[in-house]
């Protein structure tokens, strides 16, 4: 992701997108950044070695609507939007490559499995990764 925020930014308003997940972001730390044109990246950071790391970029129509923002780990991490006839819980994930380590593996699932079942059954849900 360094250096490519503004390209993702101006991407995202040519094609009209409002909510992009990102992973491999490589930042380290929990923090927001504006990338330019209104939008705005949550990071979710990477790992110690500088890995993995997650985010979700919003447009500046979105970015209002945050409520609230989670990150459970370099791999998992949520944000709730608010609009006015129901609330939204968008996810990005990083679930381990396919040569992974298979406790890597089922941890990864299992904790994505334990978020799911926090939200409200009458909230949306989008997972992507």
């Amino acid at each position: 992701m360094t250096g490519r925020g503004q390209v993702l930014a101006d991407s995202m308003k040519t094609r009209k997108v409002d909510v992009l997940c990102v992973q491999e972001t490589r930042w380290k730390g929990n923090k927001a950044k504006e990338l330019g044109e209104g939008y705005k990246l949550i990071n979710g950071g990477a790992n110690g070695e500088g890995r993995n790391g997650i985010g979700i970029i919003l447009s500046c129509d979105m970015k209002d609507l945050v409520t609230e923002v989670n990150r459970k780990s370099d791999r998992i991490m949520w944000i709730r939007l608010a609009f006015e006839d129901f609330s939204m819980n968008i996810s990005s994930v990083y679930a381990s490559q396919a040569a992974g380590i298979d406790e890597e593996k089922e941890q990864f699932w299992a904790a994505l499995q334990e978020e799911l079942e926090k939200v409200d059954e009458s909230e949306r849900c989008i997972i992507g990764g």
